[in-house]
């Protein structure tokens, strides 16, 4: 029998492996490019407003802010003003937001992975099928716009103008081209901006918040409405806002559908213009004051994205602090 006392096993001491130089001179790399990255962002932006505001200064300091308040449009006079073209771009954003804005985050709710209203592949394949949409090119919205959604808006059109002819909004007919079906199709354009970031917003809530809910003896719509969209606010903020800005700025169907109007027309039956639209139709043939004139146009445009996004902002901060 072994009769020789135990003695502890001395077990090495074991240390985390230290970084090594290379690792941590990455790290040191990867954080000096993406403040590269970050610093070339915002002066390719300073840039960009720094060239229009010098191009378009003859423009402004020739009209002022005359040029916001004018719907005068005449080349031959030099003489310019952009009201027409603000209050469609103002108008067709606003009406193709109130027709996306519900739509895609039922849409986004309807995709959501945690209330199982569809199998996981049928989600799988109507999320791609959704974002496949941001693919198609403007043009095609336009001609699908011209041949399609204008047949199919113009008896809607009419029943509005015989029916509702005394309401400022539907006083003329439906010729054509007009501010409803570009607004429609801005609506069908900035739809997948809306639905798939909503969608990873809602997704991104903790699973907790949505068990306590239901466990609560909430409803699976009341925990939708109650707990996940306020949860998700400034997600689905942010998307309606990446939508505006591009509604904003759409260029080529909005051009073949809105009608190109130099007058202010509160029907949404009728036909309208845009900044956008205004620089694609005349920029290429312009020259002297008109080009000016064009890039004050921009800078406006610009000028309209920018105010809507710190409204944005502000309206995210007073939310998250309530």
């Amino acid at each position: 029998m072994n009769t020789e006392p135990l003695v502890p096993e001395i077990v090495p001491e074991i240390t985390l492996p230290q970084r090594s130089v290379l690792a941590q001179k990455l790290d040191q790399g990867f954080v000096l490019l993406t403040g590269i990255f970050g610093i070339g962002v915002a002066f390719i932006l300073i840039s960009i407003v720094i060239t229009v505001a010098v191009e378009a200064y003859p423009a402004i300091s020739k009209f002022g802010l005359d040029f916001l308040f004018s719907s005068k449009w005449d080349v031959t006079r030099d003489n310019y003003g952009v009201l027409p073209q603000v209050y469609g771009t103002i108008v067709s954003s606003f009406i193709a937001l109130l027709i996306s804005v519900p739509i895609g985050v039922f849409i986004a709710i309807f995709l959501s992975e945690d209330f199982n209203f569809l199998p996981s592949k049928v989600q799988k394949i109507l999320v791609f099928l959704v974002e496949l949409l941001a693919a198609i090119p403007s043009v095609v919205y336009g001609l699908w716009g011209i041949f399609v959604l204008i047949p199919i808006l113009k008896p809607f059109g009419d029943f509005l103008y015989s029916n509702f002819k005394w309401f400022p909004l539907f006083s003329t007919p439906l010729s054509g081209t007009g501010m409803l079906p570009a607004a429609t199709v801005l609506a069908i354009m900035i739809l997948p901006t809306i639905a798939a970031i909503s969608r990873e917003a809602l997704i991104s809530v903790p699973k907790d918040m949505r068990q306590a809910s239901m466990g609560l003896g909430a409803t699976r719509w009341e925990t939708i409405i109650q707990v996940l969209i306020p949860a998700s606010f400034s997600g689905i903020v942010g998307a309606v806002m990446l939508a505006l800005g591009r509604a904003m700025g759409e260029t080529m169907a909005v051009t073949m559908l809105i009608g190109n109007a130099s007058d202010i027309n509160f029907s949404i039956l009728a036909p309208s213009n845009s900044i956008a639209a205004k620089l694609a139709n005349e920029f290429a043939e312009a020259g002297g004051l008109q080009v000016s004139a064009l890039m004050y146009a921009a800078l406006v445009l610009f000028g309209l994205t920018l105010f809507v996004n710190i409204l944005a902002e502000l309206l995210i901060m007073r939310v998250q602090k309530i």
